[in-house]
C-alpha cells in the first residue's frame, strides 16, 4: 500500500483514498464542554497519550469510466508544512490537476475545500465544475454570518480560506440541495451540525456502496462518546443528533464507511456497542 494512496472500488466504481497530509489538535481544545479528565481518560483507554493528537485530511478520488471526481481539496499548500499534500499525492498516481472533472466539497470548511484555488484566485482544477450545497454556500458567503462567528485563530483562517477559495471561483460552483444525485450512483444527504450545509456523500454501483462520513466524527475514539461536543461543530447540539442518525444508519446497513480524518485510509465499519459504537477499520492490502 502506498502511503499516500490507496486504491479500492465500489463496484464498477475505482476509488482512491488520497492524502493531504496531516496535522495535530490539542486535546485540551478537541471537546470544549467536556472534562478534560475525562478526554485523557478517553484517549488513554484507546492508547493515545494527551497533548497533540496526530490526525489526517484524506479526499477521495472517484473514476466513473467517463468522469474524474474529485472529493474534497484538503487544506491548500498555504496552510501548514505537513498539509497540502493533495496535488503532489495525485500526481504521483498519473493525475494532473487538468483531468479532474468535478470537484464535490462535502463542507465550505478549510481543510476540505482549501485547496480549490491558488494564492491569485484561480481554480487549481481548472476544467472542474465545483458542487457544494445550497446550504453550506449561502452560510459562508454572507458576510454578517461570518461576523457572528467566534473571532479566534482558527475561524479568522476558515474566513480567509472562504474569501480564497470560494468566492475569486463562485462562477464554477453549482450550489445544489440535499438529496440531489450529482451522477448516477453518487448522491449527496444531509447531514448538517458541524456546518449548516456539511453533508454525507451516498456512493453506490453494481450492488455494493460507500458511505463518506465526512466531519460526523473526526477520530474513532469519538465514536465511543457521541454526545460530546465537539470544538469544530457550529451547531453543536445538530451535530450530536446528525452523529446519532449517521452512525445508527451506518452500523445497521454494515456499509463500509469513508472518514476523512480516521486513520489513513479512513476505510472501515461502524459496529455498534450498546448504546453507542466502534471502529473497525478494514484490513488493508499490502
Amino acid at each position: 500500500m502506498a502511503k499516500n494512496g490507496y486504491s479500492f472500488k465500489v463496484g464498477n466504481l475505482e476509488c482512491l483514498a488520497i492524502s493531504d497530509g496531516d496535522f495535530f489538535m490539542s486535546h485540551h481544545q478537541v471537546f470544549p464542554n467536556t472534562q478534560i479528565s475525562l478526554v485523557e481518560q478517553l484517549l488513554r483507554k484507546n492508547g493515545i497519550e494527551p497533548g497533540e493528537i496526530p490526525t489526517t485530511a484524506t479526499c477521495l478520488l472517484i473514476r466513473t469510466g467517463d468522469e474524474l471526481i474529485l472529493i474534497d481539496t484538503g487544506f491548500g499548500v498555504d496552510f501548514a508544512p505537513t498539509t497540502g499534500k493533495l496535488i503532489e499525492n495525485l500526481q504521483a498516481e498519473g493525475i494532473k490537476p487538468a483531468d479532474i472533472d468535478m470537484v464535490i466539497v462535502s463542507h465550505a470548511h478549510l481543510d476540505h475545500m482549501g485547496g480549490n484555488a491558488d494564492v491569485e484566485g484561480k481554480p487549481i482544477f481548472p476544467k472542474a465544475r465545483y458542487i457544494v450545497t445550497k446550504e453550506d454556500w449561502n452560510f459562508w458567503t454572507w458576510e454578517p454570518n461570518l461576523a457572528d462567528l467566534p473571532q479566534d485563530r482558527f475561524t479568522q483562517a476558515q474566513i480567509a480560506a472562504v474569501r480564497k477559495n470560494l468566492l475569486p471561483i463562485q462562477d464554477r460552483f453549482d450550489a445544489i440541495d440535499y438529496g440531489t444525485e450529482i451522477l448516477p450512483g453518487i448522491k449527496v444527504m444531509a447531514a448538517p451540525g458541524h456546518t449548516p450545509g456539511h453533508t454525507v456523500l451516498d456512493i453506490s454501483s453494481d450492488n455494493e456502496r460507500l458511505l463518506c462520513t465526512f466531519d460526523v466524527a473526526h477520530f474513532p475514539f469519538q465514536l465511543e462518546q457521541p454526545d460530546w461536543y465537539f470544538s469544530g461543530d457550529i451547531d453543536k447540539e445538530q451535530a450530536v443528533i446528525t452523529r446519532h442518525e449517521v452512525l445508527n444508519g451506518a452500523s445497521a446497513d454494515k456499509v463500509l464507511v469513508m472518514a476523512s480524518h480516521f486513520p489513513f485510509p479512513g476505510l472501515g465499519y461502524i459496529m455498534k456497542d450498546g448504546e453507542t459504537w466502534t471502529w473497525q477499520p478494514i484490513e488493508l492490502r499490502g
